[in-house]
This record gives C-alpha cells, structure tokens and sequence, in this order.
C-alpha cells in the first residue's frame, strides 16, 4: 500500500490534471469535427514526458486524437493491463448550472476531502482519466517493474460510440493496445443496507441499438393543413407511441444481485424479482435510482432528436427521428426490429428503419487475477464491504476489448460522501462534480490492483 504521504502528492495531481481536462472543452455533440480531442491527447502525453515509457499518438481524422503509453513489463508470457479512460465529454446547458461548467473550479476547503471539481466530464469520467494519468506516471517513475505490460489509454469519441477511437484503434492497432485486462468506468458505488456495504464493479454492459426512423409525409402549404400527411404530427405519434411502449423485463443473476445490494423491505424485494410485478416496484423506489433500476431490468427506448421541415408554412415531409436504443443481455438486431415493431403498430410500415450504431450486450467473468487484485484493493478502504458484479445500462468502449477476448471491467471508488442516486444524477446532468476523497480513494485503487496483479 502506498504511503499517506504519497498519496496525499499524488491525490493534489489528480485534481489539478483533473481541472485541466475539463477546462480543455472536449465536447463530442456526436458530429465528426467535435471533440477536439487533441488538445487533452496532448495535455496527457505531456504529463507523461520524461517518464520513459513508449508513447504514441494516433489520430483516426483530424483533432480526434488518442493516446497510448505503454510501461513494459518483465515477462513477456505475463498478462498485460490497460488502464483506459475517454477524453471527451458531452454538451451542456450552461443555464442549468450553478457554476462555469468548463471552470474546473475547486470549491470548498481545499485541504478537505469533501471539496468538490465542478465540470462537465467530473464524474463521466475525467476523474477516472486523471486518477489512472498520475498514477500511470507515478508507477513508470517509481523504479518498480511489474510482470507484465502496463497500458495507458486515454481515448476519444467515447461518447458518440467509440467510432473514431477505441473501435477503429482495437480493430487497427491492435498490436499497441494488446492486453489481456482492462480497467475504465464505472464501479465502486457503496452502497448501505442492514448487512452492511455493498460495491458495485461493472461487468456486463447492456447492447447498443441507435436507430434513426424517418418518417415520411407529403408537402403543401401550412394555411391549409386539414387533410394533409404531417409527416411531423406522424413523427410525434411515432415518439409518444415508443415512450410508453413497455417491453418485457429481463431478470437475472447481476438483477437479483443488485437488488440485494439495496437492502429493501422483503416484500419490496420479493416483487422486484417478479416479472409481473417488477414496474409497479420500481415506482416505490427512491426516485433516485428509479431510472437506472428501470433500464438494467428492460430494453429501453429514448426518442432523444428530431430533424424536419424546411419553413414555417411549408408542411414537413421528411421527419427523422433518432432512438437511443439499449437491449438487455441476449438480444440481437432481429429483436430490437421486432421490439420496433411492437411499439409502433400500424405505424411501422410507414417509417425507414437506419441503423446509427449497433452492439450487442457485452460481459467479462468474474473471478481469475484481475477480479481478485481488485477486489483485494476495494477491500483496502472498505474492508467490510460485499463486492458483486454488476450491469451498466450505457455502453463503454470495455465492449471492443471484450470482443477481442480481454477481461474488462468498470471500476474506480466513491467516499461516502456521495449518496448513489445524486452520483447518477450528476452523469450528462446539470452541476457534474466530484469530491476530492473519491478521487483520494480511486488514484489509491489503480497503484493497489497493480501491486496486486501479478503477485
């Protein structure tokens, strides 16, 4: 275990890369010109000059920059570690915040872990990005060589599916990124209950299923709408029809488990892990954590952009709709075409069906060297606590390391400070922000699960 003294230099680095990165405005609105992520790419590769580790920069299009620091290991048959977090960040409404949303600020006693980085990226996940920099730097500095390699991935385009990051790199650059074990967001929610504390480490991640649905009307002249084919007023009955369309729930083993992990009432609890009851018991809990119990339990269907008409007294007729579709573990392109279907009705023969990004639901295994490194490490600042995998309801590029065979998790740590349902407010919500004594307990939790690793 690193000394308090180290820590304590190296918890003030992360707050101050942390700031850095969010002031550097790396937002990704899903075209291809944003992001800019290279002006972070290259704030973290010069955090990691003079360390002595390889580095390369790689650029898939202009300003979408990605960077990779290798720290190699002793053993050449050893398993190799990445440490990945993403640089970009989504937009903000500005009139939404208290504070600048690109400031960085720190605000509170700044020798107090409850002082807080206000930002957009604070908790999705610069705090993460900054945390595995300092200590990438301080591992390639401190004279100690490990095992095996040791990866520093400090990735673009997460947010808008990885196309021009970790899913065009894994596919091209292989050899750069090879590993057998992955650590990124998110994990290390404790949650409370009558038994105790309970950690959540993401393994299993719920598919992608992005589709546009154009809807198609025909032309006139808005002074004389009555009879027309709106293809707007068709488009708005396409989203109301998929906001209350209810698909089955899917109840399993990371279901029953995070359940346990709230410590609900025995009756609450029971109904939860009864499909035929599970939406009326959502209800009745903490409003919260309603939304994401919700999606780890069902495909869900957000109608969340709408292109169309040309001028104010032209009838529209074209209409795009763009879905943020995430299936459960198990279903495919057929299902979300059937689910598509279902909610429509008699309207799905009059809409275009285009697919934006598609992934199936992705996991790791529990058990093996990196769950035990990491839970081990967990076990340092909560040693009591229950650690059980768990379901993300968003996708991270861990999906394209999966699919090559590599073990990755969502991880990190919270303090108490942070009451879980505020924590999923803050993600793409208004005041994102972080507290130092999280960002203490995750810089503490990459050093300990490498220490860990190859023992």
């Amino acid at each position: 275990m690193t000394d308090p003294t180290t820590i304590d230099r190296l918890t003030g680095e992360t707050v101050e890369l942390l700031s850095a990165l969010i002031q550097n405005q790396c937002v990704n609105d899903g075209r291809p010109e944003s992001g800019e992520e290279d002006r972070s790419a290259r704030l973290l590769r010069d955090e990691l000059e003079g360390t002595g580790v390889d580095m390369e920069m790689y650029e898939p299009m202009p300003g979408r920059t990605s960077l990779i620091a290798r720290l190699p290991g002793t053993d050449p048959d050893a398993p190799n570690l990445c440490l990945m977090g993403h640089t970009d960040v989504v937009p903000v409404s500005p009139d939404g915040w208290d504070r600048d949303p690109f400031g960085g600020e720190l605000v509170g006693d700044p020798n107090s872990g409850a002082a807080e980085i206000w930002g957009r990226g604070a908790v999705d996940m610069l705090n993460l990005t900054a945390s595995m920099a300092v200590a990438f730097r301080h591992l390639a500095t401190s004279g100690t060589r490990y095992a095996g390699d040791i990866i520093y991935f400090a990735v673009a385009d997460e947010e808008a599916g990885g196309t021009h990051g970790a899913e065009v790199l894994v596919r091209d650059e292989w050899d750069a990124l090879k590993c057998d074990y992955v650590l990124t967001e998110f994990g290390g929610m404790a949650y409370n209950n009558a038994a105790g504390q309970t950690l959540l480490v993401t393994t299993a991640e719920k598919g992608l299923g992005w589709r546009r649905l154009r809807v198609k009307g025909k032309p006139g002249h808005g002074s004389a709408p009555l009879n027309a084919d709106n293809a707007l007023i068709k488009a708005a009955e396409v989203v109301r029809r998929l906001s209350e369309y209810r698909p089955a729930a899917r109840l399993d083993e990371l279901w029953g488990a995070k359940i346990a992990a709230l410590g609900l009432p025995e009756d609450l609890h029971r109904r939860l892990l009864d499909p035929a009851a599970v939406m009326d018991a959502i209800a009745e809990l903490p409003r919260g954590i309603q939304a994401n119990v919700h999606s780890c339990s069902h495909t869900t269907f957000s109608p969340n952009v709408i292109h169309g008409g040309v001028k104010t007294n032209v009838i529209p007729d074209i209409v795009d709709v763009e879905v943020d579709i995430r299936t459960v573990p198990g279903e495919t392109h057929e299902d979300v075409m059937a689910h598509l279907q279902a909610a429509l009705g008699d309207l799905f023969n009059h809409v275009e069906v285009e697919i934006l990004q598609e992934n199936i639901s992705t996991a790791s295994p529990t058990g093996g060297p990196l769950w035990g490194a990491l839970t081990d490490a967990m076990h340092v600042a909560y040693p009591e606590a229950a650690i059980i995998p768990s379901l993300v309801t968003g996708g991270t590029d861990a999906r394209f390391f999966r699919e090559q065979g590599a073990v990755a998790y969502g991880a990190g740590l919270l303090s108490t400070r942070v009451d879980v349902g505020e924590f999923f407010r803050r993600f793409h919500g208004h005041n994102e922000r972080i507290d130092v004594d999280s960002l203490r307990l995750t810089t503490q939790l990459w050093l300990d699960v490498v220490n860990g690793l190859w023992d």
